[in-house]
């Protein structure tokens, strides 16, 4: 078995120009693969609203549904580290309640650490959850929690803002942070610009790492894939025909044939 992945061993790949390899999952099954994968970081993200329960963005997902899902993967990841997704309204509103929900995925959950949205409007969150001896990993740039305020899924271009908010957040304690959304030029001057890993997700080659959604890089649904996206495969496809041919063989008497029976 391969030591466990750390903040620490994320660091040490920055420093050393290793790139971070992350990915989201949801479930044991998918979580088992992705860890056996040799995947650096897996991340229980909030995506799961979409790409798991059918909503047409983030913001429906309960604490509660995120620390269910979060404990399913921790259980099957031997190597991977688990970052837990904060939900929509779970550190926005008080900075106690942010702690004591950052808590629960490390007590209850078994996560390494937490992800959630925000540049320089959440540094008084990153430095209470970090103060409480959990880290935080942040994220700037499109943020799907304020898709509303942003008026849709939009490019972020905001140079000034954006190494601000990157600035900002390694101040307060983040151990790393997700650009989503972000020119290549302007996430290169970030990567630059900050001692702590960036992950980057449609924001060019030059991050320490990248990630993507489990079920767009593996072609498990029909929706629309953002340009960033990679299809590596399409198990989707794999498993309707599978489906017809289990009901066709179903139907037509042919399964369960006699090396299926006792």
């Amino acid at each position: 078995m391969k030591s466990k992945i750390t903040v620490t061993k994320l660091f040490q790949m920055k420093k050393k120009g290793e790139k971070i390899v992350a990915l989201t999952a949801y479930d044991y099954p998918f979580a088992r693969m992705v860890d056996e994968s040799g995947i650096h970081v897996i991340l229980i993200g909030d995506s799961l609203g979409m790409v798991v329960q059918g909503e047409s963005s983030t913001l429906p997902v309960t604490m509660d549904e995120m620390i269910y899902h979060t404990r399913l993967v921790a259980k099957a990841a031997e190597n991977a580290m688990i970052i837990g997704d904060m939900p929509f309204m779970s550190y926005q509103a008080d900075v106690k309640e942010a702690i004591i929900n950052a808590g629960r995925f490390i007590k209850e959950a078994g996560a390494a650490a937490v992800k959630l949205e925000g540049g320089a409007d959440v540094v008084d969150t990153i430095k209470a959850i970090s103060r409480a001896s959990i880290p935080v990993q942040a994220h700037i740039g499109l943020t799907p929690q304020s898709v509303h305020q942003m008026g849709g899924f939009k490019v972020q271009r905001d140079e000034e803002r954006l190494l601000n908010d990157a600035r900002k957040v390694e101040e307060a304690g983040a151990f790393s942070v997700v650009l989503e959304g972000i020119p290549a030029d302007i996430s290169q001057k970030i990567t630059e610009a900050i001692s702590i890993p960036t992950i980057g997700i449609g924001a060019g080659p030059d991050c320490d790492g990248q990630i993507l959604v489990l079920h767009d890089l593996l072609g498990l649904h029909d929706r629309h894939l953002a340009k960033f996206v990679k299809q590596y495969t399409n198990l989707g496809d794999t498993a309707r025909s599978a489906l017809k041919k289990y009901v066709s063989e179903v139907q037509s008497g042919e399964f369960p044939g006699e090396e299926h029976c006792y």
